[in-house]
């Protein structure tokens, strides 16, 4: 978690009256990887393993297994690290896909400059890694609790709210000398003389010191706006490069995907021709990019003429079991294939693979009037997938809407590829449970 990482641990001559509480022995780095090190790369190399199951290695073929293993655990251990860093992001999910593509481009690497190798040694190290690394962080977040004091002042006690998390109110401007990983404070209320002596008295002796907001944010990967200079902007304006990055990246990725993708739209298709009367393809007038228009395309997952007699704004929304939804289109929904015709879209440089949902014109004309800061979203392009998708799913009414903003918001402000492969690796089991796939 992220707010574990801002941490520090206070001198010891300060720790009897501030009695900051230390990470974990298991979360520390160089126990995590060290060890991890020494089973997956070190032992096998000393051992010298061969048990007949492959003919016998060289020097040359042993030292350059040893090599390719230490990169893979270094950059697998790096990549799980860096992935759960984000909110609500458990280390045990990512360990094997992580790790796997590690192992993966050092294999790569291999035999694309035909070195020499020990099969075994290098099977043994994959295991061996994937073993110490899930017990590791298993027991690592089954160890760390947060616990943190609470000003009870202004809107600080809002942080209560949120599960998993040990939060205890302050009565007085002292702490009771019971571990604690910071302070939280509303910093933008009014304190009092006493209060705020006792934060900044707090943060010189070496206890962090968090406005709520901050918490929030690293807790739930929400960022709620209030009030537009609070923000300054510029903390929510996405890198301009990643931007042009990111579109480059994805019409790579579609133009890969064709050779797969052409051969499905036709089976898909015909499956919906056969399943039910009506157009084979959804077009629908979107608000997107900059705020521009623009026309999606989606496969038809509803009856035909499902709009008849009611608003457009009724029409463009979807409920639990929707009677309007086929059986066909059921599947194609929660598999989230109906969506594959934005490959087009993004071609179009209308979409990208990951970012904002765009809303129909009439669902997002209607959110613009009762949400705040609504049309801030279109500053990135909108996506097939994105960190709201992934956290909350389909939603419509506008308390809900109002929430996965602040999903969409949180998005913008960490703009970067590492997030983008998170959300690409939780649409992955997304398709495959079937939440938020609506």
């Amino acid at each position: 978690m992220s707010v574990e990482a801002n941490i520090s641990t206070p001198d010891t001559e300060l720790s009897s009256t501030y009695n900051v509480r230390p990470p974990s022995v298991f979360s520390r780095i160089r126990v995590q990887l060290g060890i991890g090190l020494l089973i997956a790369c070190a032992l096998p190399w000393l051992l010298r393993i061969d048990i007949g199951l492959v003919s016998k290695v060289t020097s040359a073929s042993q030292l350059n297994t040893l090599v390719a293993t230490t990169g893979s655990v270094i950059l697998g251990f790096f990549f799980v690290r860096r992935l759960t860093s984000y909110p609500g992001i458990a280390s045990i999910s990512y360990i094997l896909p992580a790790f796997t593509i590690s192992y993966a481009v050092a294999l790569s690497l291999i035999l694309l400059l035909r070195l020499d190798y020990s099969r075994f040694f290098l099977l043994f190290s994959f295991v061996s890694a994937q073993i110490w690394f899930h017990i590791i962080f298993f027991v690592s977040e089954r160890s760390t609790k947060l616990i943190f004091d609470v000003v009870p002042i202004g809107n600080a006690s809002k942080l209560c709210d949120i599960a998993g998390v040990d939060w205890k109110m302050l009565i007085q401007p002292r702490l009771d000398g019971a571990p604690t990983h910071g302070i939280a404070a509303d910093l933008r209320s009014d304190l009092s003389s006493d209060w705020e002596a006792f934060i900044a008295d707090s943060a010189v002796n070496g206890v962090p010191v968090y406005h709520y907001k901050q918490l929030s944010e690293d807790l739930t990967g929400r960022v709620e706006i209030e009030h537009l200079s609070e923000n300054n902007l510029g903390s929510l304006l996405p890198s301009y490069f990643y931007l042009r990055f990111k579109q480059s990246f994805d019409i790579a990725g579609v133009l890969l995907l064709l050779p797969v993708a052409l051969p499905l739209f036709g089976l898909i298709a015909l499956a919906i021709k056969r399943d039910s009367d009506g157009p084979i393809f959804f077009r629908q007038n979107r608000m997107g990019f900059h705020g521009r228009v623009f026309q999606v395309w989606k496969f038809r997952t509803m009856k035909q003429d499902h709009s008849s007699g009611v608003s457009e704004r009724e029409a463009s929304m979807t409920s639990d079991d929707d009677e309007r939804v086929t059986r066909l289109g059921n599947f194609l929904r929660k598999s989230r294939l109906d969506e594959l015709p934005q490959i087009f879209n993004i071609l179009r440089g209308e979409m990208s693979w990951i970012g904002p949902r765009p809303e129909a014109l009439a669902l997002s004309r209607w959110y613009e009037t009762d949400i705040p800061f609504y049309r801030y979203r279109h500053i990135v392009r909108p996506g097939i997938t994105g960190w709201a998708q992934v956290n909350q799913g389909h939603v419509a009414a506008v308390d809900d809407v109002r929430a996965k903003l602040n999903y969409d918001f949180y998005y913008i402000k960490n703009f970067s590829v590492w997030l983008d492969i998170l959300i690409t690796m939780r649409t992955i089991a997304t398709m495959l449970t079937g939440f938020g796939a609506r």
